[in-house]
């Protein structure tokens, strides 16, 4: 009896490597994803890269509002670039092995980009505030050093919080090594463990509920703040120029933390595993790509810019024509 259990031991800490099983398909399916896997990373690389080379070439842009959407753009392309490789090479070679090591520094880069995320966008959410309700006192609330300091502050928190996390990942026992998801996600890292992992789900349930619900908490006071203030304006067209710098801002909020809060911080949900693929795709994978596409298509000013900037490269007779 005691050998068996020693044997046991030994089995469940010797596991080296995790199989990602992917999304379930046959092989001409499995050419298909990989496509369309190829595609949206693709898109999302080109989207964000050109999001960034049009704030940075437009001097009309450099604001403290289009700042913070920059390092939303930086972060986007990591975040994708943490899973979309690997899934790629699971579609196409059938790689599907992942050394432990590998798996877990894929899941606390995921889970410092996803933190980051949500702290850059209840920043964005809060420099709309100040903008929107104190426009006379915005260049002195938001100057240069505050814009650094908030993103930084993003960068920062988000890097230290799944340090706890990741360090009791570390010391679980494994007594199964397939991973039935895309990615090596928590739930079913979980699943495959044979410790006892209440403590581990305890610490990421607390901090998903004070970095998501805290961020989700401070965006909707700012918008109710500045609906407040859009509601007292006299001017409609003032009213409308205020609505479109917040309408991009609000859709990918909406997209972004709808997704990750019923994934992550509603304990009641029980989501078959496919779902939960899909759910996990949406908010890692999607919302990256639609990310540059909203702010380009909702944001007049950086739809103009980024014509300007095609003109600029495609067209340079046209456009000094035109100036």
């Amino acid at each position: 009896m005691e050998d068996n259990m020693v044997l046991d031991k030994l089995n469940y800490t010797g596991i080296s490597e995790f199989i990602i099983a992917g999304f379930l398909g046959s092989k001409n399916v499995q050419v298909l994803y990989f496509v369309a896997f190829l595609f949206i990373y693709l898109l999302t690389l080109l989207g964000n890269i050109t999001l960034l080379c049009t704030l940075k070439a437009e001097s009309s842009l450099h604001t403290p509002m289009y700042f913070f959407l920059s390092n939303l753009a930086v972060l986007e392309i990591g975040y994708t670039s943490v899973t979309l490789p690997k899934l790629l090479a699971i579609s196409l070679t059938r790689a599907k092995t992942i050394s432990l090591t590998a798996c877990l520094v894929q899941t606390y880069f995921f889970f410092f980009l996803g933190s980051t995320e949500c702290f850059l966008l209840a920043v964005m959410a809060y420099d709309r505030y100040l903008a929107i309700c104190n426009p006379l006192r915005y260049s002195i609330l938001m100057c240069s050093r505050v814009c650094i300091f908030l993103a930084l502050g993003s960068w920062i928190t988000g890097f230290l919080n799944p340090w706890p996390s990741i360090m009791l990942f570390s010391r679980l026992h494994f007594c199964g090594n397939i991973i039935n998801h895309f990615f090596c996600d928590v739930p079913p890292l979980l699943s495959l463990s044979c410790s006892n992992t209440d403590v581990l789900r305890t610490t990421i349930f607390i901090s998903s509920v004070l970095i998501v619900l805290g961020t989700v908490l401070l965006t909707i006071l700012s918008y109710a703040c500045i609906l407040a203030t859009l509601l007292r304006m006299s001017s409609a067209k003032g009213r409308q120029k205020a609505f479109s710098t917040c309408s991009a801002h609000l859709t990918v909020v909406s997209l972004y933390y709808g997704t990750v809060i019923f994934t992550y911080v509603n304990p009641a949900a029980k989501l078959s595993t496919e779902m939960n693929k899909i759910v996990s795709f949406v908010y890692s994978v999607v919302t990256p790509m639609l990310n540059p596409i909203i702010y380009s298509l909702r944001n007049e000013d950086v739809k103009k810019a980024v014509k300007r900037m095609m003109i600029r490269k495609f067209c340079p007779g046209k456009y000094t024509s035109k100036v």
